[in-house]
């Protein structure tokens, strides 16, 4: 089942025993989960049980139970490996016997988890519910959805500028927008670079203008990294920039001079601008093959062999590399 067919079936007060959420976005998936968990019961009452935590035996003995201090047993599972199918469908069917149980499945992450949705059907009454990415306009929608009730003042188009600059990552701008709820003033893109990213006093803005520099970045790197930016993030958020700055330069070469709203559909301040386009000017056309070819290399490596080696180190010693480079 797809997103729209689920939601039209919860308006109309259409539950099951057992739920699986999956799919390309993470957030999505999360945030399902927990919603109908806590429709099934008081937040309070629902038990969680996240990534290796998961035990069939445990979840079972939960399952069949009947509870001492709730009408009901509400179960949520989130895991980023394929539960056996055997314990799946004994689970389902625990639920199906012990009309006070419920069983959700939050599955995130990278695995194909297709096979393991089969065992969701009508005849179990249990449902699979499939999620794909967002369109961008569906995305800022539901970013304003969470604007409205935090009451925050931001316009279209800082928070479509927030989620390009998380590379489209929904959890990752919900995130900001409750980090920026506490500064209680209107939310710009200045107040979003200086911000956002959870770096604390280091800009990341100003690390990448270092970095395409080649000044110096080694405290910028390393508090980066330190106050909680991953590895793999901080690559995918600079071949993001890199793509803003061959954007840029492409433009320039066409037009000659810079106009940021008809490239990207928004404003920026006069001086981000100004910065972006003195940067971009600095290389050209191989330059940004390099620089692409480069970052997206290193992420790969991150992801496939990420076990053998320690990131932390190996990603700041490329990024040293790569800055020294352009000296």
């Amino acid at each position: 089942m797809y997103k729209n067919q689920f939601d039209k079936e919860l308006s109309n007060n259409i539950f099951y025993n057992a739920y699986m959420f999956y799919g390309q976005s993470d957030y999505l998936v999360d945030s399902y989960s927990k919603n109908i968990a806590n429709i099934l019961a008081n937040k309070d009452e629902v038990t969680k049980i996240y990534f290796d935590e998961y035990n069939f035996k445990s979840c079972k003995d939960f399952l069949s139970q009947s509870s001492l201090f709730s009408p009901t047993n509400i179960l949520l599972i989130k895991t980023n490996k394929k539960i056996p199918k055997k314990e799946v469908d004994e689970l389902i069917s625990i639920c199906n016997i012990n009309s006070a149980s419920k069983v959700v499945f939050s599955c995130v992450g990278d695995t194909d988890f297709r096979t393991m949705a089969k065992s969701f059907t009508k005849k179990t009454n249990s449902v699979e519910v499939r999620f794909f990415e967002p369109f961008e306009s569906e995305a800022i929608s539901i970013l304003a959805t969470q604007v409205a009730k935090k009451n925050l003042q931001c316009n279209y188009g800082e928070l479509q500028y927030l989620y390009n600059m998380h590379h489209k990552d929904l959890a990752l701008c919900i995130n900001d927008l409750e980090k920026l709820s506490i500064l209680d003033e209107p939310i710009t893109i200045n107040t979003i670079n200086k911000h956002c990213f959870g770096m604390g006093n280091v800009s990341f803005e100003e690390f990448l203008y270092k970095l395409f520099r080649g000044e110096n970045i080694n405290y910028d790197l390393y508090m980066i990294l330190q106050e909680g930016m991953n590895e793999v993030n901080l690559i995918t958020q600079t071949i993001s920039f890199v793509n803003e700055l061959f954007t840029i330069h492409i433009y320039l070469k066409l037009y000659g001079e810079l106009n940021i709203k008809e490239i990207w559909g928004f404003n920026l301040p006069a001086k981000i601008a100004q910065t972006r386009a003195s940067i971009a000017r600095r290389f050209g056309i191989e330059d940004f093959k390099e620089f692409f070819n480069f970052f997206s290399n290193l992420e790969l490596e991150l992801k496939t062999k990420a076990k053998y080696f320690d990131t932390n180190s190996y990603v700041q010693s490329h990024f040293r590399n790569f800055s020294a480079k352009l000296r």
